[in-house]
């Protein structure tokens, strides 16, 4: 079984789906916009790391909150501290934890859908009412909440365990699992649906038939035909969990100063928006950057919807 269909005119012979979903992609031209964009920048903000970690925190008295130039091309803050520096290792930083935690909410999301598709009955039913009452609790709460219940506990163990600076791990940690763990409902129910129009299917009926183990059929059998609604909304994951990491950042309860994300950079500039002295370059930088990424990960995963999904064609 496929969810991929020819387009008229086009011939079967040696075009598999994933061909015919890349020839999709490399015509959308938001979609190809979107992702050299978004190349551009993850190479910039990882490729600089070493540059980025050793100086991101390193003051200059007599450079406090130059503008723009030469010597300092995103300008300086008020510590003195180099912009670019900043910006592109909370670029990394971001990156990281939207990725990391749409990874974690693919993994949650995946295993309950498969098993309330495949099961149903009361399995079915306790699943999916426990996913409604997540949907109705506020997302950003929930992850306070674990923030609250777990930093103290995991720094406590990092310390133990003589890791450097237990804290600030410990807070990043907290927020991968926290974001991650609230953003998988959506993900669980496309999959149970998916599960749910397959399970009754002619192939998965002859796996039963042969004594195949329901685990083995939803890994190997179902599961491998839900791959391309999994990479969609994957994808769709990533820059809502990056704008959640912003906004707790921003608020002061994400990844903790002096390590910088886009939202803390944002929450540290806004102070320097009144009427008499403006320093624009503040929050504009991380503003752009966050702005830029979210864009060009919605055109991907627009793109990737549309070429993986004949229906939208």
């Amino acid at each position: 079984m496929t969810l991929l269909t020819l387009k008229p005119g086009m011939r079967a012979a040696g075009l598999s789906p994933i061909t015919l979903a890349r020839r999709r992609f490399y015509k959308n031209h938001l979609g190809m916009a979107g992702l050299i964009g978004l190349s551009i920048i993850a190479l910039c903000c990882y490729a600089t790391l070493p540059w980025t970690l050793a100086n991101y925190n390193r003051q200059n008295l007599h450079h406090v909150l130059l503008a723009p130039g030469a010597a300092h091309w995103m300008g300086t803050d008020r510590l003195g501290r180099d912009m670019l520096c900043r910006f592109l290792l909370g670029g990394a930083i971001s990156l990281f934890i939207g990725i990391a935690s749409a990874a974690i909410a693919v993994i949650i999301g995946v295993a309950v859908g498969l098993i309330a598709g495949y099961t149903g009955g009361r399995t079915d039913a306790f699943l999916m009412r426990s996913v409604d009452v997540l949907y109705g609790l506020p997302n950003i709460l929930l992850v306070i909440l674990l923030r609250v219940a777990l930093l103290g506990r995991v720094s406590g163990w990092l310390g133990a365990a003589g890791v450097r600076q237990p804290t600030t791990i410990a807070g990043l940690l907290v927020l991968l699992v926290g974001i991650g763990g609230v953003s998988w409902l959506t993900m669980a129910r496309v999959v149970r649906s998916g599960v749910m129009s397959l399970r009754d299917q002619p192939f998965v009926e002859a796996a039963r038939a042969m004594g195949i183990q329901p685990a083995r059929i939803m890994l190997r059998h179902i599961l491998p035909n839900l791959v391309s609604s999994v990479v969609v909304y994957a994808t769709l994951t990533v820059p809502g969990a990056i704008l959640s990491e912003s906004f707790l950042s921003f608020l002061g309860l994400g990844v903790q100063p002096p390590l910088p994300t886009w939202g803390n950079l944002a929450s540290s500039g806004v102070g320097d928006i009144n009427p008499i002295h403006t320093h624009w370059w503040l929050i504009f930088w991380p503003c752009a950057g966050l702005g830029a990424g979210l864009l060009c990960l919605n055109f991907v995963g627009d793109a990737l919807r549309d070429a993986l999904d004949p229906r939208t064609r």
